[in-house]
């Protein structure tokens, strides 16, 4: 009866996601589908953004991590706020004083057209995986809870949802998903709300209570100074979370495609701290909620599972919690999967038709129409990539996200820290060479210094995998005061 319910729920939320795509779709052009026209307000974007950020992974992942780590989560989301100040100050001045569609031009511009092209295949590599890993859990939960009773198999499942998506995203792109991901942040809140309110209540705890039970609880520890070769130090954690948001969020064209649909820098900066301040207080409750999962299930002797990703599904998806949180879980898990997914769609369209394809020099029509089959050749490779993480992927899928972002993402940060902050062009054509030796020479790395210290790369192989690349282009440059066709942004505002 469960599986009706969740079935039923997902199919008028998909009803409204068609509604908005269908209001917002009217007279679009390519434009509207790369940039919303720069007529996106400020509050919606950076209300929207919330939910694209959290996806289905944190809704899911989170609450489950406090078991193993507790709450040191939240050192790597301290440093999240302080990467968002960096994107608003350093790379949004940039974007727009070069009224960029696509974010990777400024490398063919700064370094040359290998650089390019380079970096815009590792945005395209990294956000495939990273998108098809978040998607890849829900699909998952829905297959268990939902699709089996029905015996669909889970090609099937992941088919549907991907085509839901694209048919949603495939008219007006980031015009309709600043509204479909406002939608979708409001509905992943509120059913977050429910459930710390129904887990609250399971357990008699008032609010006063609540606070003193969290702040009491054995899984309540946040900060890690006293062990160096711990993943969850404080300094690995802080300092990593920095770059992972300037990586992932300032570096990758889905995240700042959304940025650069707003009218102007100022109101693109309002959403940034807007966003970047809410984003902490957020996941303090979802770490929250883990504990009080830990605690009810302790006094209900429920034997939870072994992955921490399937903590939360165990009590909502089974009705453990009642009728409304079973409601507004699927919603929100739903809610979460299709915010992320829809906005990396068409991102992946957006880079690969301007960066890889070239059709801005095409008339209006031809462009859209090439953009239109790249956006389902794209849908239909983003199935497969899913489907293949499904039978590589062993671990939590949180930190499976970030560890592949720490190498392919890595490069990237290398290239835009070179082109912003020297004044040196290195030989372009050996660019790809170096982008693609930096990953390799970091997990060779990795694997020599566990072996032979014990000691354990953290998410601060970000870092040192932008650092090699750096150096690598360094060693192959040439200083001279100008670029070319283009100076220092930052340096000449």
């Amino acid at each position: 009866m469960n599986g009706i319910y969740i079935l039923l729920t997902i199919l008028l939320y998909f009803g409204m996601l068609l509604l908005i795509a269908r209001l917002t779709g009217r007279h679009s052009d390519n434009d509207a589908f790369f940039r919303g026209n720069r007529r996106s307000p400020w509050y919606i974007v950076s209300f929207g953004m919330i939910g694209a950020s959290l996806s289905g992974v944190t809704f899911v992942s989170v609450p489950g991590m406090v078991r193993g780590i507790d709450m040191t989560y939240m050192q790597t989301c301290f440093g999240f706020f302080i990467g968002y100040l960096v994107i608003a100050h350093v790379l949004l001045p940039l974007y727009y004083k070069l009224n960029l569609t696509s974010i990777y031009t400024y490398l063919g511009d700064r370094i040359g057209k290998h650089a390019y092209k380079t970096g815009a295949s590792f945005f395209l590599l990294s956000k495939l995986i990273g998108a098809a890993a978040r998607l890849y859990l829900v699909c998952l939960i829905l297959q268990h809870y939902v699709f089996d009773a029905f015996h669909i198999p889970f090609a099937a499942t992941v088919a549907g949802i991907v085509i839901l998506i694209w048919l949603y995203t495939r008219r007006s792109g980031i015009r309709t998903i600043v509204w479909t991901d406002s939608l979708q942040t409001l509905c992943l809140l509120l059913a977050l709300g429910l459930i710390l309110y129904e887990v609250s209540g399971q357990l008699d705890l008032d609010f006063p209570g609540l606070v003193h039970t969290i702040r009491e609880n054995e899984h309540s520890r946040i900060f890690v100074f006293d062990d160096w070769h711990s993943k969850q130090n404080f300094f690995k954690q802080f300092f990593s979370g920095i770059f992972i948001t300037i990586v992932m969020t300032g570096l990758d064209q889905d995240m700042m495609q959304k940025n650069l649909s707003c009218k102007n820098l100022r109101e693109a900066q309002k959403n940034m701290y807007c966003y970047g301040i809410s984003f902490v207080p957020v996941n303090f409750l979802f770490l929250s909620l883990g504990i009080l999962l830990l605690l009810f299930a302790s006094q209900l002797n429920i034997l939870l599972p072994a992955a921490g990703d399937e903590i939360l599904p165990l009590f909502a998806a089974e009705g453990r919690l009642g009728f409304a949180v079973l409601i507004f879980f699927t919603i929100g898990i739903i809610a979460a999967a299709f915010s992320s997914a829809d906005s990396a769609l068409t991102a992946l369209t957006t880079s690969f038709c301007i960066d890889i394809a070239g059709i801005s020099h095409l008339s209006g029509k031809e462009a859209e129409r090439r953009r239109k089959i790249v956006h389902f050749c794209i849908s239909v490779l983003f199935i497969g990539i899913i489907l293949l993480f499904k039978a590589v992927n062993n671990k939590s899928v949180i930190d499976a996200i970030y560890t592949i972002a720490s190498y392919t993402y890595g490069p990237l940060l290398g290239l835009f820290v070179f082109g912003l902050f020297t004044q040196m062009r290195p030989r372009d054509r050996f660019v790809p060479y170096i982008a693609i030796a930096s990953p390799l020479l970091c997990y060779a790395t990795d694997r020599l210094v566990s072996t032979s210290t014990g000691y354990q790369f953290g998410y601060e192989m970000l870092m040192f995998n932008g650092f090699l690349t750096f150096m690598g282009l360094t060693c192959l440059s040439i200083k001279t005061k100008n670029y070319g066709n283009t100076q220092c942004r930052i340096c000449s505002k």
